[in-house]
């Protein structure tokens, strides 16, 4: 905490103490600007930053010939900042699939020949890497030049950090040999093993924060308000991927890899060609061999189909490429006391056991908590309390108990009875057949389902509010600030009414800049799109893919609303093209449907179209695409592409893709073996084409 400051007054002060005063007005500020900007880890209020700042302005204005040269009125950045300016990706920036054993790694190139029709004698090559565990970066060149940097952010959106990039000296400002008019470049930022080591002896004789390790060390130095300390430390990256480009002159990953070079870019030596699966294992183990000695940390081995033609047909499932994945290696495990199991309350109520741990470090990290999955899963392990388990960090992320050492079980030791009652809301726990999860009854009169709804609601992939997350969440759902999603839009009015006693910047933790911050923060998320804002509602099985189909076949939240009415009616017309929208079957129907007959959904819906900006659905700009727009059925075999294909291809084209046939089909592409669905076509004068009729009308025959 800062030192009381409010004695001596500054009218009070000889010029000794004056100058006494801001030597140490200096350095504690100091002190907190690192804790602050470089940390993000404050240890005094902005209200109490903001006495210190005014005492020093106060005392330099009195005696002004004892300015310093540090003085903290000089200081660029030393002020709290509302944050960095938002980019937006020209194309998103997504996060690779896992994988963690060989046969998922089979199951990944069987996935790729199912979706491309590929004969099993074809060979499908894949650019195999090391998978760095740094910050994601993307670096817009145009015309050669280094003209915007970005953080991956949420993936659509990043934060601008130019300024720190062109600080990195591995990252050219002008792209040698001839670059496209337009490229982005991709890939990893991060700070070697030697180096990290440095840093942390540095930042400890200097009173500073000790980072965890290299990763968190890599993302607080990129991630500076101020560029020069960016410079200071030492960052290094490699390149290997591509946003926006223009134009696209290789033909494969390894082509662009030599492009990289021509440009000056740094690239993973280890990076290899794979013609077969045999030769992905045989990268794997090389490259895990080498793990230990090499100079960076990496935490698993990327593959990526060399093909782009074949890239481009593969596309995207949600927010990750059909033709990458990311083989991790093993967890680190180790042995420890499973002392108590808890069950946590989701948004969904879903009751999840959580294993409550002796602490103990697994990779670097202390665990102390860990997940049981679900009742089955207990049963299946005979997980009981008290009981000595091996626990892993699956994928180096998320404990999991992986066994229990039986021989060294207590004989008083009693079989773990699962709850068939809400430990939050007493409400009764049902199992539905067919479900692996109990679920509490409760709706949101369970006080766990409405703060995990909140959560998700400001979470990453939904509204991502800066400065509003789990934690302070949780503060103002007990404090009676924000009880459902409709109260964080409304916060700020609430806190500026002169009828409350105790606004925020007056609550222990915050200050007027910290406030105005948040509220700033939440003021720029009143914008969101159709398929985001469904995503935050947290409706069970609406997923971001659903979302968007959801968003894509009704247009507007008006119209989604509306036919959601009529769908109620499960007879109705309405119902019956809900269930033909493309991944929506009656599971997730009646989840959707019962979400929107609940009438507290509906005042909160209703509440967050009062205060938002819900953008109606835009399609993929797809240039001249004779089927944007357009509802199309898939039937019969399909000889030159497989059914995924087809149906994520005119997806990608901006079609609707129904699963039958109705009145507001457009068209129909019909295979050999096409039944019922033709006839439907036949007798409703639907259009009806074949493969190859299809493929000419989207230009690719």
């Amino acid at each position: 905490m800062a030192k009381d400051i409010s004695s001596p007054a500054v009218d009070d002060l000889s010029e000794k103490d004056a100058a006494q005063e801001l030597v140490r007005l200096a350095a504690e500020m100091t002190k907190h600007d690192k804790r602050y900007h470089q940390d993000d880890a404050p240890i005094i209020s902005d209200a109490e930053y903001d006495a210190l700042k005014s005492r020093n302005s106060a005392i330099e204005a009195l005696f002004p010939d004892l300015v310093r040269e540090d003085s903290p009125s000089n200081r660029v950045g030393a002020a709290p900042s509302a944050g960095y300016t938002k980019v937006k990706h020209s194309v998103p920036m997504l996060s690779l699939g896992n994988v963690f054993s060989g046969d998922e790694v089979q199951d990944f190139f069987s996935r790729i020949r199912r979706f491309l029709s590929l004969e099993e004698t074809e060979t499908v090559e894949v650019l195999a890497e090391p998978k760095i565990d740094g910050l994601s970066f993307s670096a817009r060149y145009e015309h050669g030049r280094l003209v915007v940097g970005a953080t991956r952010g949420d993936g659509q959106e990043g934060e601008d950090i130019t300024a720190n990039l062109k600080t990195i000296r591995d990252l050219p400002d002008m792209l040698m040999s001839d670059a496209p008019k337009v490229v982005e470049i991709r890939g990893e930022v991060f700070i070697t093993k030697d180096n990290f080591l440095a840093l942390n002896a540095a930042q400890e004789k200097n009173d500073a924060k000790v980072f965890a390790n290299p990763r968190n060390a890599a993302a607080g130095s990129l991630r500076q308000l101020d560029p020069k300390v960016t410079r200071s430390r030492p960052l290094t990256l490699f390149a290997y991927a591509w946003g926006e480009a223009d134009p696209v002159d290789w033909e494969s990953q390894e082509d662009f890899f030599a492009r990289l070079k021509s440009w000056g870019l740094p690239t993973n030596p280890l990076t290899r060609v794979c013609k077969s699966v045999e030769d992905v294992f045989s990268a794997y183990s090389a490259i895990e061999e080498q793990r230990a000695s090499l100079p960076y940390d990496i935490d698993g081995v990327v593959y990526k189909v060399n093909r782009l033609d074949w890239q481009q047909r593969l596309g995207f499932v949600s927010r990750a490429p059909r033709w990458a994945t990311a083989h991790k290696f093993p967890a680190e495990q180790a042995e420890t006391l499973l002392e108590k199991i808890d069950i946590q309350v989701g948004r969904t109520g879903s009751l999840t056991p959580v294993a409550r741990l002796t602490p103990v470090t697994v990779g670097g990290v202390v665990v102390s908590n860990a997940t049981l999955h679900n009742e089955d899963e207990i049963t299946r392990k005979d997980v009981r309390e008290g009981d000595t388990v091996v626990i892993q960090r699956a994928g180096d992320v998320i404990p999991q108990v992986v066994k229990v050492i039986a021989d060294k079980r207590s004989q008083s030791s009693r079989a773990y009875v699962y709850p068939d009652a809400c430990p939050i809301c007493g409400s009764h726990a049902v199992r539905e057949e067919g479900e692996a999860v109990r679920r509490c009854t409760g709706g949101l009169i369970c006080e766990a389902q409405a703060m995990e709804r909140l959560k998700h609601f400001v979470s990453r992939n939904a509204f991502d509010i800066e400065g509003l997350g789990a934690k302070n969440i949780e503060v103002f759902y007990a404090e009676g600030l924000i009880a459902n999603p409709v109260d964080v839009f409304t916060l700020a009015k609430r806190d500026e009414d002169p009828r409350n006693l105790t606004p925020l910047r007056h609550k222990e933790g915050w200050g007027t800049t910290s406030a105005d911050n948040l509220f700033q923060a939440i003021d720029e998320k009143r914008t969101v799109s159709l398929d985001r804002f469904l995503y935050a509602l947290g409706i069970r099985q609406i997923g971001l893919a659903t979302a968007r189909l959801l968003a894509q076949s009704y247009g507007s939240l008006k119209a989604l609303r509306a036919n959601l009415d009529k769908a109620q009616d499960r007879e109705s017309p309405a119902h019956e093209d809900l269930l033909n929208i493309e991944s929506v079957g009656a599971a997730v129907a009646r989840d959707l449907l019962e979400f929107f007959a609940e009438p507290l959904n509906s005042e909160v819906v209703d509440g967050l179209a009062r205060e938002l900006n819900i953008e109606d659905f835009e399609a993929p700009d797809v240039g001249r695409s004779p089927i944007a727009g357009r509802t199309v059925v898939f039937t019969g075999t399909l000889e030159t592409m497989s059914r995924n294909e087809a149906k994520a291809g005119a997806q990608a084209l901006g079609a609707k893709v129904a699963g039958s046939v109705s009145a507001k089909t457009d068209l129909v592409i019909a295979g050999p073996s096409a039944g019922s669905k033709l006839k439907q076509a036949e007798s409703l004068s639907i259009d009806v084409v074949d493969e190859q009729g299809y493929l000419k009308i989207i230009g690719r025959a």
